[in-house]
């Protein structure tokens, strides 16, 4: 039985902000489905010319009491870039937490306002390790 990939889908509390973050990373709206009979609206995101890789953004209008408060039954979501080190900075200059640094030229992690792990992979080989990162602490969970 063959399977293709769909989506990945997260619930967010503020619509608004989490769009602008996953903006930040990169990520455009390819299609949008909202609700008004269940009052809801369902956003799909992805990289630029990956449409068959989207994230599935769902908000509740009336809001979601059902989010856990650290949404940790989800793992995370990974994205490959091509200079994680301009990547962190870029995001580090718009206010996003760098929890997990990366030290070694290969990874790292940062949280959705909604409090998503997104790991950030460099494309290729490891960057060689640089300042400031390499010497930079994790901060919070990743």
């Amino acid at each position: 039985m063959p399977l293709k990939y769909l989506h990945t889908m997260v619930r967010v509390k503020d619509l608004e902000t989490s769009m602008a973050f996953y903006r930040l990373l990169g990520l455009e709206e390819i299609r949008r489905h909202d609700s008004e009979q269940g009052r809801f609206s369902l956003i799909f995101l992805a990289p630029p010319g990956q449409d068959e890789a989207p994230i599935e953004l769902t908000y509740n209008w009336d809001g979601d009491d059902a989010l856990p408060a650290d949404s940790r039954h989800f793992g995370h979501l990974a994205y490959e870039v091509d200079d994680i080190y301009a990547t962190c900075q870029h995001l580090q200059d718009n206010g996003v937490v760098i929890n997990r640094p990366p030290r070694d030229g290969r990874m790292a992690f940062v949280r959705s306002p909604d409090n998503i792990s997104i790991e950030l992979l460099q494309a290729g080989d490891a960057l060689a390790p640089a300042e400031p990162w390499s010497s930079m602490e994790n901060t919070g969970h990743w």
